[in-house]
């Protein structure tokens, strides 16, 4: 209880500014929840696209309009739209306008964490800065202010370090996310070029 009240009179010293981090810290952990189950949902995984692609270079249509129909995620199911609706020269079109719209999907929400990055340190910055405005404000060192002084910079610096530590949490959750879009993108490209080696009626 006694640490518990010791971080709560910690919080706030770093002054009014610590809310709006605290209320950022929560939107990125609310961010990173959420972007993982869609995520999860979504992602059909690197084995999934890695058999379809051999199995479409192989001319087993058959067998990859079956692994598209039974895989679950964004790609298996632009997949089976294009063996239903066999687009024919408009496949190319076709998918290009659903892996757009997919991707959007999966990019939605990361914008939000490039910005908290860049914007969490500033107001870090901008608490400490208000904090020893404060502190040396004190225009007449008698004894004991000094200590005031010095004491009230160390306390101004709580918001910097908290601050940072906030960007630090979004960098890694942005990171994370990224990297997982660029390996989809990846996947989605070689299951969509093994798609140009399939006739128009694929399996007949």
């Amino acid at each position: 209880m006694e640490a518990i009240l010791q971080g709560f009179q910690l919080f706030q010293a770093g002054g009014p500014v610590m809310y709006l981090l605290l209320a950022c810290s929560l939107f990125v952990g609310y961010i990173g929840i959420e972007r993982a189950i869609f995520y999860g949902d979504m992602d059909a995984g690197k084995a999934f696209a890695e058999q379809f692609y051999t199995q479409m270079k192989l001319r087993r249509y058959d067998q990859a309009q079956r692994l598209a129909m039974d895989g679950r995620g964004g790609l298996p199911l632009i997949l089976q739209d294009v063996f239903q609706h066999q687009a024919g020269p408009d496949v190319k079109a076709f998918v290009e306008m659903q892996s757009g719209i997919f991707v959007a999907k999966l990019r939605r929400r990361l914008y939000y964490l490039s910005v908290i990055v860049t914007m969490a340190p500033l107001l870090g910055l901008l608490g400490t800065i208000s904090g020893m405005i404060r502190s040396f404000s004190i225009l007449n060192v008698q004894s004991g202010q000094a200590v005031a002084i010095t004491g009230g910079v160390g306390e101004a610096l709580i918001a910097t370090a908290f601050g940072l530590c906030v960007a630090i949490l979004a960098l890694a959750v942005h990171s994370y996310f990224t990297q997982r879009l660029d390996r989809i993108i990846t996947d989605m490209e070689m299951c969509f070029f093994a798609l140009e080696t399939m006739p128009v009626k694929a399996g007949q």
